[in-house]
């Protein structure tokens, strides 16, 4: 189509045009349309979970670097297992266990001691938990000065506080992201807070709770 000046509109804006306007599918739909190798799908599959997926794996890389690198296999990793989604799952929580894992044997191949939480798995009584610490655990994440106390975690312990505070995923979605049983989530996530509270208050930022 001839422009008022004269020029002609390039092929490419109106492919890009169609993928800014398309209407947001929903997951299942989604993932037939990458099944079907729509190349559209797939650049909306990225621009949609991409920052959400990147932003997980620098918490728990440390390094944007490797966060994108590990980002990177990720999505390669999904794209060539899509076969193997279960559409009654949000997509976004299957993507977060793909790095989850990938991220796992990016410091099991470093440091193994990292992601090895065992002796520290075993049952609690937990005590009642209030939606005033939940907010509050929720409000530190959200702070810049939190960043450094939250990264002298181990990386389990800050997945967990990311996915249940920063993703607001419940027990049951964050248990199928790590492979766990609802009461070792609810374990790994009191222990995580504790850490966070004592950082927090060593590091004199008051408590989170």
């Amino acid at each position: 189509m001839p422009e008022k000046g004269g020029g002609n509109i390039s092929p490419a804006f109106f492919v890009l045009l169609a993928v800014v306007t398309e209407p947001l599918a929903d997951d299942r739909s989604l993932v037939r349309r990458c099944l079907a190798g729509e190349d559209a799908a797939f650049e909306l599959t990225l621009d949609l979970y991409r920052d959400r997926v990147f932003s997980l794996l620098c918490r728990l890389a440390q390094n944007p670097a490797d966060a994108e690198d590990l980002a990177q296999e990720t999505f390669l990793k999904a794209f060539r297992n899509l076969s193997q989604y279960d559409p009654s799952r949000p997509l976004l929580s299957w993507l977060f266990a793909i790095a989850h894992n990938t991220a796992m044997d990016f410091h099991r191949a470093r440091n193994p001691a990292l992601v090895s939480l065992d002796a520290e798995e075993a049952p609690l009584e937990l005590p009642e938990r209030t939606p005033r610490l939940e907010l509050a655990v929720a409000a530190s994440l959200r702070s810049r000065e939190i960043e450094l106390v939250l990264s002298s975690l181990p990386p389990l312990y800050r997945e967990i506080l990311i996915l249940r505070h920063q993703e607001e995923l419940d027990y049951a979605e964050i248990g199928r992201i790590l492979e766990l049983p609802s009461g070792t989530v609810k374990n790994r996530l009191f222990r995580a807070r504790e850490k966070l509270r004592t950082g927090l208050e060593a590091a004199g930022l008051g408590e989170c709770g």
